[in-house]
Order: C-alpha cells, then structure tokens, then sequence
C-alpha cells in the first residue's frame, strides 16, 4: 500500500511541475512567480521520491515528529511568499500612483492647449 501512496505521490508533484512550466511557456504565468513553485514542486517530486529524507532532516535538526518539521516549512514558505507579494504589491502601488499623477498633469496640459487655441471662447469639450 505505501507503494501505491508514493507511485501517487511521484504522480502528482511531476505533474505540478510540468503544470507550472506549461504555464510559463503558454505566458499565462511570469518566470519571476514561477520559480517558486517550480522549487515547491521539485522539493515535493525530491520527497516523494526519497521518503526517508524528511525523517533524517528532522532527526538531524531534532524534531521528534517529521510531519511537524513538514508543517513548520510549509508555514515558513507561506510567510516568505506573502512577504514578497506584499512588497510586489506595494511596488505596483507605487506605479499606479504615479501614473494617475502623470494622466492627471497630461490632462491639464490637454485642456490648457485646448483653451488656448479656441482663445478663450466657451465650447464644450
């Protein structure tokens, strides 16, 4: 049965790696999201494959639960993936900011021309 549980779990995690590189070919998803899930996946595909690793980690790292050294990574990978998004976020914030400033100034330069070459009659725009 464990056999059939590893076959199962090889199976899935190269099937999540061939995903995210399908993904990254068709550009429905950008090299800089997808390394991370590409080393996700091959950290998966590595422990599905050797499934004693994770026992000799936690031995060596003396945690007396393996499953619970799982947890802490996979908790630690969630906290370093939120902290890039947030900054990615912000970087973008950022921009959008200063775009809308550079749309808004375009705009008054647009109308302020305008007014100029129609010498100050009032037409509607």
């Amino acid at each position: 049965m464990t056999g059939l549980v590893q076959i199962i779990a090889v199976a899935v995690s190269a099937g999540l790696l061939i995903t995210v590189i399908a993904l990254v070919r068709e550009e429905r998803l950008r090299e800089e999201y997808a390394f991370a899930w590409i080393v996700g996946s091959l950290v998966l595909l590595a422990l599905a494959i050797w499934r004693n690793s994770l026992d000799l980690a936690a031995k060596w790292l003396g945690i007396y639960y393996p499953p619970a050294l799982l947890l802490l990574a996979v908790i630690l990978a969630v906290f370093v993936v939120s902290l890039y998004f947030s900054v990615v976020i912000s970087r973008q914030r950022q921009q959008i900011e200063h775009l809308v400033e550079e749309v808004a100034l375009l705009d008054a330069e647009v109308r302020g021309a305008r007014g100029s070459s129609r010498g100050g009659r009032d037409q509607a725009p």
